[in-house]
């Protein structure tokens, strides 16, 4: 039907899905802590930890490369990207974020995956632990509630 509301949402029930996670190394003690936030909350949501595969790259510019093989394999029901870049005195930090964030929604889109993307994009490192509880856990509803929304959708 033609214009129609589907009235579609996704739930955030994870029983069932399985979930690849790539976290970025650069940053550690901040993208450990993300990723700690992420496990709890999707074990919160009934994800399994068996339903969960964790890989761990250099930094946020190979994230894109990890998460194309997962979603090559089909095995996955939604993907998480995790990682931190925080701003220094150069553009790299500019190159980095754009980069990292249009392979990772590049990916997304040619797979029709959902990806929740949680690569920090900070200006210190105050603010970077200031945002891993919420966005750790922010990224596994998003990805738990993608996953069911497009299970509903195709």
């Amino acid at each position: 039907m033609l214009g129609a509301d589907k009235g579609q949402s996704g739930s955030l029930k994870g029983e069932g899905l399985v979930i690849g996670i790539v976290r970025a190394r650069f940053n550690d003690a901040i993208t450990s802590k993300l990723a700690d936030n992420c496990l709890a909350e999707l074990a919160a949501m009934g994800v399994l930890d068996k339903h969960i595969t964790q890989v761990t790259v250099p930094g946020a510019l190979e994230v894109p490369v990890a998460l194309k093989a997962m979603a090559d394999s089909d095995d996955y029901d939604a993907l998480i990207a995790l990682g931190c870049i925080i701003r220094g005195e150069t553009y790299h930090f500019e190159l980095v974020a754009n980069e990292s964030g249009a392979g990772v929604t590049r990916i997304s889109l040619d797979h029709q995956i959902p990806i929740a993307n949680a690569i920090l994009t900070v200006e210190n490192e105050a603010q970077a632990w200031a945002r891993t509880e919420e966005k750790g856990r922010d990224a596994a509803r998003v990805a738990v509630e993608m996953a069911n929304l497009m299970d509903d959708l195709l």
